[in-house]
């Protein structure tokens, strides 16, 4: 009797392990499954790691290596160790940058109507200070997207700070920041000599999508602290007696990319894979 007892148990446990691998095969299968349909949820139309070689980020983007034979390109931005808001692995898209003495630009052609975003990356690897590097981006020589950058006085000296402009093709007509012009196939992003220096690029990159489709950096640290100070009614200050906030040189943030939203299935499914066989276990003694 205990002969066939133990036999029936060895058989149980036996037929537990292979549903438990099982379940844990399928339940591996179904996250790489939803992270690679994220992934492919939004194209990439274009991408170029300005001044510097191919690269692929984290996310997958394959960007290409810098084609432009005008300006300079230049990998100054390696003498920095860490940049600041992105993972090592893609610190290569802000520590090598195109500029010019010049206005200079990329064109790419878009064939399809739809909705797109242009993130221009960019980081100060060279001065120390504001009002040193400031300049303009121009789209298609009519619409000024970014006005008076000053990538210094936005994020620091060695922190990556991206401008993210989403903007639409429909019928002919490029829309972007409420304005509209003629559209002949082609994107022109043109980087606009100023006062101050010269004009530069990290990298670019054009999602057909939304903003709320893209992956963003880490929000600066200390950026929302001037958001939500309550007003003092009975001791107003003045301008010029308010402490003003000064923005670090390469602060230390968190990994970007560390925290994948599907991260969080893990336990769930660990737990899952635990509970299921051990209930069944419990219903056949």
């Amino acid at each position: 009797m205990s002969k066939r007892l133990f036999s029936d148990h060895f058989r149980t446990c036996h037929i537990s392990m292979m549903f438990t691998t099982y379940l844990a095969v399928l339940l591996s299968c179904f996250v790489c499954y939803i992270s690679v349909h994220r992934a492919a949820a939004t194209e990439v139309v274009f991408a170029v790691n300005c001044g510097g070689p191919g690269h692929r980020d984290v996310h997958g983007v394959d960007y290409e290596g810098d084609p432009l034979d005008i300006g300079v390109a230049s990998d100054f931005g390696k003498n920095l160790a860490v940049i600041g808001r992105v993972p090592q692995q893609d610190a290569i898209l802000y520590q090598t940058e195109r500029y010019d003495v010049n206005t200079f630009g990329y064109t790419t052609s878009i064939e399809e109507d739809g909705d797109y975003v242009l993130v221009l990356k960019f980081c100060e690897v060279w001065f120390g200070a504001s009002r040193q590097k400031v300049f303009d981006v121009v789209l298609n020589d009519l619409h000024t997207v970014v006005s008076g950058l000053d990538i210094y006085d936005v994020a620091g000296r060695g922190t990556a700070h991206d401008e993210i402009i989403p903007f639409s093709i429909t019928k002919g007509k490029l829309k972007v920041q409420k304005e509209a012009s003629t559209f002949h196939g082609d994107l022109h992003i043109e980087f606009v000599k100023g006062d101050y220096d010269n004009p530069k690029v990290n990298a670019i990159v054009i999602y057909k999508g939304t903003v709320d489709d893209i992956p963003k950096l880490p929000p600066l640290p200390g950026a929302d602290l001037d958001e939500d100070e309550p007003e003092d009614s009975d001791d107003e200050e003045t301008e010029e007696h308010k402490p003003k906030r000064h923005i670090t040189s390469g602060p230390k943030t968190p990994d970007p990319y560390a925290a994948d939203e599907s991260s969080f299935l893990y336990p769930i499914l660990i737990a899952l894979a635990i509970f299921i066989p051990t209930l069944f276990c419990l219903c056949r003694l």
